[in-house]
């Protein structure tokens, strides 16, 4: 009889795990063929030191890499100024000039404090500055990727995504963080339909 408890706790722990995994393992699929107008780097935060931590750093060098595959002529950088400044998006654009980008191809939002809000003022953004988006590649870790593409695509046509690689240990952790903030966007209605 004590194995039924013991059952009724390993199989949701199972199945999170799982979840996890597969978000983690969609994240990593590149993005689809075909130009874009823009790529989009989700802001993750700037050290005390005033440099883009190394998520945001990772995310940008990933976005660097399909901008020089020519998948989009410009970066948006998202992020505002969080528990260090700079914002994410000039911490993030110092890493991209020093990668070669040309500021004339950045685009920074220093306003957006989360993940709706770095769509919601990214496509502001776009607008104000007369750009007609059909299509967008939205750049974050690979376990955010499903919530992000699903969040964009509320703001922007033809959302798109690609998934940077973090460390083992850091996909594991934010892959099952992951799976309990897409069930609370889920209910709230937060997300585009599928």
């Amino acid at each position: 009889m004590a194995r039924v408890p013991h059952l009724l706790l390993v199989t949701p722990l199972l199945t999170w795990l799982a979840l996890a995994a597969l978000l983690d393992h969609l994240g990593t699929r590149p993005p689809d063929d075909g130009p874009a107008d823009a790529i989009i780097v989700a802001g993750c935060g700037v050290g005390p030191d005033g440099r883009a931590t190394p998520a945001l750093a990772r995310r940008t060098r990933h976005a660097v890499e399909l901008w020089r595959q020519g998948i989009a002529p410009r970066i948006v950088l998202t992020g505002g100024v969080g528990r260090h400044p700079p914002s994410e998006a000039r911490a993030a654009a110092e890493v991209a000039t020093r990668l070669g980008v040309p500021p004339s191809a950045l685009l920074l939002e220093e306003r957006s404090t989360s993940t709706e809000e770095n769509a919601r003022f990214a496509a502001e953004l776009l607008r104000a500055e007369g750009i007609a988006v059909q299509r967008v590649v939205v750049v974050t870790d690979s376990y955010h990727v499903v919530r992000a593409r699903r969040v964009f695509a509320r703001y922007l046509p033809g959302v798109d995504a690609a998934g940077s690689r973090p460390h083992p240990w850091v996909r594991l952790r934010g892959s099952m963080r992951e799976v309990l903030v897409l069930a609370i966007y889920a209910a709230q209605g937060r997300l585009s339909p599928p």
